[in-house]
């Protein structure tokens, strides 16, 4: 038993989640004395079985680096010992493949569990873990890490409809299926648009409906205020996470949480406006994008998806592609039942974080998108990870020794 685990229990700490927040949580943890770990998931996995093939990061090189205590493991680090010559922004498989490479230097082969969590419950003031195959575990303190996957969201016209017809953008790693047969695409965002590009360049005849007035590229590498020097450093932090000026104030969670709530809910949209990375739009030249286009209705007919605009106009598709993102809600997570979720204040799906990303349940911990509503827009990109692990680490260390 290490010198601060608890009396009773198998692990100080459970990490759910083996992706960039629960790996960069699982490093911090792991280099703080005393204390004995374990992660549980598949490490990558969203990323990898969840995204299109052929995909680039949106997010600058220099943002998407997962966080460790010794800023050792950053992409460079993986492109130097590798021998791999990586390309800026970072392509999907080469971010997978850094991330696998990030947990074998990070931790330990036994404290990595690729189960998955199907039940967590809070037990004689311990939790309870039931894994996958029925095998229980114990911890003092649980990090929840899990990812978005649970949070894809459908708007209601499509509920209902077939899987062959309609599916989210992120139930599909291989576009090229779809050569040679009409999709329509929803949405303005990155992902919409980036696959809409990707459909076109694998042989299917593609259509994008916004319902904004607007498609917004961000055009960073290009602006004027990106050209300025000191000037430029100071309104853009290097995430580039929100506009001039606001992107200084999102880099900093602590600072942004401190704001009226009502300044942080006008920034956070302001940071999360659907927009796509400026190196699309020649990929987009023969793609037509229908601005204005709110689907009000979608049938099936005859092995198609009928859909009907709010203008009254109609589109007809071999299949929709639901690029609309995800809205968080906790209570989404398979493995939270009732009892557990009765227990955490929520404001809208999120959980309130308190200190150190702790929720109102005593010892449990929340990291990711999930922590956006009480830390700021930084949290729902790779770049979060660089507060997140180590505030939580400070959190519960602090909380680990006062028990002795």
């Amino acid at each position: 038993m290490s010198s601060l685990q608890t009396a009773g229990c198998d692990l100080d700490v459970a990490v759910i989640g083996a992706g960039p927040y629960g790996l960069a949580a699982a490093a911090h943890l792991h280099a703080a004395d005393g204390l004995d770990i374990g992660v549980f998931g598949e490490p990558m996995s969203f990323w990898d079985k969840q995204m299109p093939r052929g995909m680039i990061l949106r997010s600058p090189y220099v943002a998407s680096n997962i966080a460790d205590p010794e800023c050792a493991l950053t992409l460079d680090d993986y492109s130097e010992q590798t021998r791999r010559e990586l390309p800026k922004p970072v392509t999907l498989e080469q971010f997978v493949d850094y991330g696998r490479w990030f947990r074998h230097q990070a931790l330990p082969q036994p404290q990595l569990d690729r189960r998955n969590v199907s039940r967590l419950e809070r037990t004689n003031g311990h939790f309870r873990l039931e894994l996958t195959g029925g095998e229980r575990l114990s911890a003092h303190r649980v990090v929840v890490a899990a990812g978005i996957m649970p949070f894809a969201f459908v708007p209601s016209p499509f509920l209902g409809l077939r899987k062959e017809l309609v599916s989210h953008s992120s139930e599909q790693r291989d576009l090229g299926l779809f050569r040679g047969r009409r999709v329509i695409v929803l949405g303005g965002g990155q992902s919409a648009l980036e696959s809409a590009a990707l459909l076109h360049e694998a042989g299917a005849e593609v259509e994008v409906l916004v319902r904004a007035e607007r498609i917004y590229f961000l055009r960073r590498a290009r602006g004027i205020l990106h050209h300025l020097g000191p000037i430029t450093t100071a309104l853009f932090a290097p995430a580039e996470v929100g506009p001039a000026g606001i992107s200084r104030v999102v880099s900093t969670p602590d600072w942004y949480r401190r704001l009226p709530r009502a300044v942080q809910d006008r920034w956070a949209r302001r940071s999360l406006r659907p927009a796509g990375a400026a190196w699309l739009q020649p990929r987009l030249e023969d793609v037509p994008i229908t601005l204005s286009s709110e689907v009000v209705r979608a049938d099936e007919r005859g092995g198609r998806v009928d859909l009907v605009l709010a203008d009254g106009l109609r589109r007809h598709a071999d299949h929709v592609l639901l690029a609309t993102g995800y809205r968080v809600e906790i209570s989404k997570y398979s493995f939270l039942p009732q009892s557990l979720l009765e227990r955490i204040d929520r404001v809208g799906g999120y959980p309130r974080l308190r200190r150190g990303f702790e929720s109102s349940l005593d010892r449990l911990y929340f990291l990711g998108a999930p922590s956006a509503w009480s830390y700021g827009p930084l949290m729902r990109f790779v770049a979060g990870t660089e507060f997140a692990a180590p505030t939580l680490t400070r959190a519960v260390m602090r909380g680990a020794r006062q028990r002795l």
